[in-house]
């Protein structure tokens, strides 16, 4: 392989490296939604993301209504820092600034979170 064929489908593999992002984050909000909708989650949360700036090596999720333990309960810190992750690959895309936190409620999580992503895999002829 040359660098000029490499450089020709350069727009081809970004487009396919973005649909695979996409597929993984479809994959991990499916299993949050999965998880809320069996712990019949419900309420406010912030999820507040990794912060090298203020000392927070790790994504934290704190019940704004309800009980916190029950978080615990759910949600390892590897899967809290993946949400962070995918959220924040979600809401970055148009050129955003790096969001610091997100307040939203686990009722609508699917919603606002899960089924644009869905859609965009759909629009792209991703069959899920």
């Amino acid at each position: 392989m040359n660098l000029s064929t490499l450089l020709s489908g350069r727009t081809q593999l970004l487009h396919q490296a973005h649909l695979a992002n996409l597929a993984l984050a479809h994959e991990i909000l499916a299993t949050f939604a999965g998880s809320i909708a069996t712990a019949r989650l419900r309420g406010r949360v912030l999820l507040c993301f990794p912060s090298p700036e203020e000392e927070r090596p790790w994504a934290t999720l704190t019940a704004l209504d309800g009980a916190q333990s029950v978080l615990e309960e759910h949600f390892t810190d590897p899967e809290l820092m993946d949400l962070a992750d995918v959220l924040r690959f979600l809401l970055t895309q148009d050129d955003e600034p790096d969001p610091t936190a997100l307040e939203f409620r686990w009722e609508s999580f699917a919603s606002r979170f899960l089924d644009p992503v869905r859609a965009r895999l759909q629009r792209a002829g991703v069959r899920l």
